[in-house]
C-alpha cells in the first residue's frame, strides 16, 4: 500500500521538492521536540553557530547526533519517513544518511544563502531525499524556499555561507551559482507556510535558501536525509560537511553506502 498519491511523487520527480501535510501526529511531534531540546542542551563537536555575534537572534546547526538521541532515532526509523522516502526516490531500498538540526531563534537576522546540499556531501547518485521538518509554525516569510527543477543535474560550486570560500571543490571546477534574487522571472520559487506535522521533501541537488526569523517567531527544524538504490560513496580529498571520520578507510570509493553509520531501513 502506497503512502503517497501518484501526483505527489510526480511533482517531486519534476520539481525536486514537495510539501507534505500532516505527516506526524501529536506524539511524534512531542518526541521530536524533546529530541531537539536534548540536542540543543548537548551540542556535538560538529555544532556551529551560523549567525554573527551582533545578530539579535542566533542560528544553531548540529549534525549526525541520532545515534546518541533516542528521540531522533525513533523518528528517523519508525515514523512514516522511510516509506515516504522510498516512494519519492522510486527506490527499492532506503538507507538513513544523516540528521541535521537547524534552529533560528526569534529575531535571527542571518539568512541561509542559496545552495545545493549534495556538493557538500560524500555521496553520488540521483536517488536521495531530505525532509525539512519544523516543530514550530513557520510563516511563508521564513520558510524554506526552493527552485523548481534545479535538481536536474547541474552541480553548483559549494561555498562557505559566511565568507563564500570554496573549501570543497577547487575554484573553477563547478559552475557558479546564478544570481537568483536578481532574476526572479528565471527561477520559479516554491515556498509553503507550515504547521507542526507538515514537512518539505526535497532532492539534495535542489537549490534552496531561507531568510531570517521575525521577532516572536522561533524556528526549530529537524532535517532527515535518506539514500536510495543508486547512492555510492564518493571519497573526497577534503573534509565534507558533515564529515564521516574514518569512513574512507572502511568504504571504498564507488561502494554502496553499506556501513553502520548508514543503516538500511527498507
Amino acid at each position: 500500500m502506497n503512502v503517497l498519491d501518484p501526483e505527489t511523487i510526480s511533482n517531486f520527480q519534476r520539481d525536486g521538492a514537495v510539501v507534505l501535510r500532516g505527516v506526524f501526529n501529536t506524539m511524534q511531534l512531542m518526541q521530536l521536540e524533546l529530541g531537539i531540546e536534548e540536542n540543543l542542551a548537548n551540542l556535538s563537536p560538529l555544532a556551529i553557530t551560523a549567525s554573527e555575534s551582533d545578530d539579535p537572534g542566533r542560528f544553531i546547526e548540529d549534525f549526525c547526533t541520532w545515534q546518541s538521541n533516542d528521540h531522533y532515532e525513533q523518528i528517523l526509523k519508525t515514523s512514516a519517513l522511510p516509506l515516504i522516502a522510498k516512494e519519492l526516490m522510486q527506490s527499492q531500498t532506503v538507507r538513513l544518511y544523516h540528521d541535521h538540526l537547524l534552529v533560528k531563534e526569534s529575531g535571527t537576522r542571518a539568512p541561509t544563502p542559496w545552495h545545493q546540499d549534495q556538493p557538500y556531501y560524500n555521496v553520488s547518485g540521483r536517488q536521495n531525499v531530505s525532509f525539512w521538518i519544523p516543530v514550530d509554525p513557520v510563516p511563508e516569510q521564513s520558510t524554506l524556499r526552493l527552485i523548481a527543477g534545479s535538481h536536474e543535474g547541474t552541480w553548483y560550486m559549494p561555498r562557505t555561507f559566511r565568507d563564500a570560500q570554496a573549501k570543497w571543490f577547487p575554484e573553477g571546477s563547478l559552475q557558479e551559482l546564478p544570481d537568483i534574487e536578481a532574476h526572479p522571472d528565471q527561477f520559479k520559487q516554491l515556498a509553503w507556510a507550515l504547521e507542526p506535522g507538515d514537512c518539505i521533501a526535497f532532492h539534495m541537488l535542489t537549490l534552496h535558501a531561507t531568510r531570517g526569523t521575525p521577532p516572536g517567531n522561533r524556528r526549530r527544524v529537524f532535517s532527515a536525509r535518506y539514500l536510495g538504490d543508486d547512492a555510492r560513496h564518493a571519497v573526497r580529498p577534503w573534509r565534507t560537511s558533515p564529515p564521516f571520520e574514518g569512513l574512507a578507510q572502511r568504504l571504498a570509493d564507488g561502494a554502496e553506502m553499506n556501513d553502520d553509520m548508514f543503516p538500511r531501513l527498507i
